[in-house]
């Protein structure tokens, strides 16, 4: 009698491999395991998502400037510099922003203006804090304007949905739309660019709280 013809045994036969399926110990069928390169794209994939999340919840500090003409946000107030440029008192319009006395040889005048906005829903201080800060970490304050002066930044109480400098103000309707920051800086550290612009809360010592905008001069 003829033999039957032979039958191909499926790939796994005897091993309690099915289909690309394991055998369990209780005769159901378990999925292989994972690859270490499916372990590696999974594991870069929950981290990514992490950072997302991280730098999400701390969108609000910026570790890095931001340049002139972006509002960026301290203590719930948005700070906004327009323009920063260098003031020549024996010109009309810069006369009446400062009348004098002239720089020092040596050393220039700059102007840097700015809006402060209240966009949320109570009162807030505006900051007094500012300084302007060069790469080789020299800090330069405002020079103090009186109060005779219409176009200087006044830290008052912003009302919500209001701007420093108000409606229908000098400040507001002049060429630069912004209110005065006043600074006396070295020729020399002029050449130490980019200047920033540091603001922080008024009455916080801590300058890792501090905001930076990167004045274009």
């Amino acid at each position: 009698m003829e033999g039957a013809p032979l039958r191909r045994a499926h790939p796994g036969a005897g091993s309690g491999v099915i289909a690309g399926k394991r055998r369990g110990r209780t005769g159901g069928y378990i999925p292989r395991p994972m690859s270490r390169r499916l372990l590696r794209l999974l594991a870069a994939g929950v981290l990514a998502l992490a950072l997302v999340t991280t730098l999400g919840a701390c969108s609000k500090k910026r570790d890095f400037p931001i340049r002139e003409g972006l509002g960026l946000e301290v203590n719930g107030l948005k700070y906004t510099v327009f323009i920063t440029r260098e003031l020549n008192l024996r010109d009309p319009e810069d006369k009446s922003y400062f009348k004098g006395p002239e720089a020092p040889p040596g050393s220039a005048y700059y102007g840097v203006f700015l809006q402060v906005c209240n966009e949320g829903s109570k009162p807030l201080p505006a900051t007094r804090d500012f300084t302007v800060v060069d790469t080789q970490g020299n800090h330069f304050q405002p020079i103090p304007l009186p109060a005779t002066n219409d176009y200087r930044y006044k830290p008052d109480i912003v009302a919500p949905h209001r701007c420093l400098p108000t409606l229908g103000s000098m400040a507001q309707i002049g060429p630069a739309s912004g209110s005065l920051l006043l600074f006396k800086i070295p020729n020399a550290n002029i050449e130490n660019r980019p200047l920033d612009l540091q603001i922080g809360a008024s009455g916080t010592q801590n300058v890792s709280d501090h905001q930076r905008v990167e004045l274009d001069i």
